[in-house]
């Protein structure tokens, strides 16, 4: 078997800053090989450093010690009544007029992108009664309307209609005292999920205010609908604005604390028993901890050892090691796949994916197809380990790594898929170090994304797709996330996502909504699927997996088994494409 190509090529010592440019090929054509697309070191028009926060700015801030609820919108309900679909107008090169490109959606005028400063502490909380009277005050002056807003445009038959719900920070304190040593778990009892319908005009202006008041925070949602967690003590003051403004929703989870408390019950003694005998723990049964993780990792590494090796690619900001296992029988023909899970710490079910796609290919390799057997296979199961392992042991709802994000320490964390190189800093992803999208203070400012990145830009291996694997919503997205615009092969991507898709649904039943990033769900700029793009790799997609909202983030251990089987045969759906 071949030796892995060291790690030589770093980025300069400006890194990646500004902002890339589109390719240039004319609609339709491929997109460029490999690290074709131009990456200038420097942009004069991008931005490449954060100002260190303003004094008001620190005050505004929740401290790290207070449980930050992500605002990710990444979920379909149930039954999704329509997909939207994106413009099938490719983009043209940026030398061309601004209308050649498809229309950008418009941020809902009630919910800019750009992150707007949280109330403080004291501010919030010092009065509960004035703040109920002064939410409803608020919410009144805005009742429900039939018409758009004054700066919406009215949707014509090929605009997107209502845009979902942008990202924003919003800060739910749990019932804990000081986090800050790692003392207590965050505590969510009594806090519960609530699934909104959206449909009617107005309905995000509420929840927009509800959320800036720190009553709830948003969880998922799409274009018709939102997931939120209302905190234990607004479910009163929330329920009776909702009867007020007639917003009609249901309750998903009843007790997100009990929830998350029967999530992932431990296995038996026997079953520890018989598989440390196997000489690992992992099981598929449980979601196990980083160090199950990496020893199953190196267990497969001795045991097949002309097949499988491990490599550090790197080391988190807490010391902790980027671990990537490669699957190879050395054929200079091979293919090359990567896969990634892991980078929001929270999505439990995307490392235990990922690892259950390893195990299946190291123990059957023999007997898998030629289009298995083709490829060499290079899987990092967890590319945010500090944030995953936070997530076991403090705040089971944390999404960012755990890097200090200014030099007071307000807040720690950088949100690993916002911080990529490709489009940095532009929508969907925030300057506000306290928010759950904060995009780092420049690209690659962080060493999980930045080792990555590395890698793939250094391995001699010529990648024909990147997958990275999350969840919530059941959606196969391909790039731009950036912005409401698509490659040229567009329409390649299209056409192979639902041929994915179609393979999930077959095996386990789950549908999938298929489309790109930004058209399907909303702009993201930052992502590691537009970076993977960017670089030559043809087939780049986001995997939002199982489910759409009854569990959301908080999937029991009984869904690991049949999600990972479903996602496991559209990732053979798609080999026989690239092998084709």
């Amino acid at each position: 078997m071949e030796s892995w190509t060291v790690l030589v090529v770093l980025l300069a010592a400006s890194g990646v800053l500004g902002t890339p440019f589109i390719n240039k090929l004319a609609p339709g054509q491929e997109f460029p090989a490999k690290n074709s697309v131009r990456q200038p070191s420097n942009i004069e028009d991008a931005s490449t450093d954060l100002a260190e926060p303003s004094a008001s700015e620190l005050a505004s801030t929740q401290t790290d010690a207070e449980s930050s609820i992500v605002n990710k919108v990444d979920e379909t309900p149930e039954k999704p009544e329509a997909v939207v679909k994106v413009d099938e107008t490719p983009v043209k090169p940026e030398a061309e007029t601004a209308a050649a490109e498809p229309a950008p959606i418009e941020p809902d005028s009630v919910n800019p992108i750009e992150e707007k400063p949280e109330k403080s502490d004291s501010d919030v909380f010092a009065n509960e009664a004035s703040t109920k009277s002064d939410l409803e005050s608020l919410v009144a002056t805005e009742p429900a309307k039939t018409e758009p807003h004054e700066s919406e445009a009215a949707p014509t038959e090929t605009d997107h209609v209502d845009p979902v719900i942008e990202e924003e920070p919003a800060i739910l304190i749990p019932k804990t005292g000081d986090l800050s040593k790692n003392e207590v778990k965050v505590d969510y009892s009594g806090a519960q999920v609530w699934k909104i319908s959206t449909n009617r005009t107005g309905v995000r202006a509420v929840i927009t205010r509800l959320r800036r008041r720190n009553l709830v925070s948003t969880w998922g949602g799409d274009h018709s609908s939102a997931d939120i967690l209302v905190r234990h003590d607004a479910i009163e003051n929330v329920t009776r604005i909702f009867k007020r403004e007639n917003i009609s929703y249901n309750v998903i989870i009843e007790d997100l604390q009990k929830r998350i408390d029967e999530e992932n019950p431990p296995l038996s003694p026997e079953e520890l028993e018989l598989h440390d005998r196997r000489g690992h723990r992992m099981t598929w049964k449980q979601y196990h901890r980083l160090e199950d993780i990496h020893g199953f990792m190196e267990y497969l590494a001795k045991t097949y050892p002309t097949l499988i090796s491990t490599k550090s690619i790197g080391k988190s900001h807490e010391g902790r090691d980027l671990k990537v296992l490669r699957i190879s029988d050395g054929k200079p023909t091979n293919k090359a796949v990567f896969i990634d899970g892991g980078i929001h710490a929270r999505e439990w079910i995307s490392p235990a994916t990922v690892t259950f796609f390893i195990n299946q290919f190291a123990e059957n390799f023999d007997e898998e197809s030629d289009d298995i057997k083709n490829t060499d296979w290079y899987f990092l199961p967890v590319v945010n380990p500090d944030g995953y392992e936070y997530t076991h042991t403090t705040d089971r709802l944390w999404r960012k790594n755990r890097k200090p994000s200014n030099l007071a320490r307000v807040c720690s964390g950088t949100d690993l898929n916002r911080n990529f190189g490709y489009r940095w800093g532009g929508k969907g992803a925030s300057s506000n170090p306290c928010s759950e999208t904060f995009r780092g203070r420049t690209a690659f400012s962080e060493p999980e994304s930045k080792a990555l990145a590395d890698f793939i830009k250094s391995s001699g291996a010529n990648f024909s797709a990147y997958l990275t694997y999350h969840s919530y919503g059941q959606y196969l997205l391909y790039p731009w996330g950036y912005d409401n615009v698509v490659p040229p092969d567009y329409k390649d991507l299209d056409e192979v996502g639902k041929t994915i898709a179609k393979a999930i649904e077959e095996t386990g039943g789950s549908k999938y909504s298929v489309g790109s990033s930004s058209g399907l769900l909303y702009p993201a700029s930052g992502g590691s699927d537009d970076w993977a793009k960017a670089q030559g790799i043809k087939y780049s997609y986001t995997v939002e997996l199982s489910d759409t909202g009854r569990y959301g983030f908080i999937l029991p251990t009984s869904y690991i088994d049949p999600v990972a089987k479903e996602s496991l045969a559209g990732l053979r759906a798609l080999m026989k494409i690239i092998h084709g």
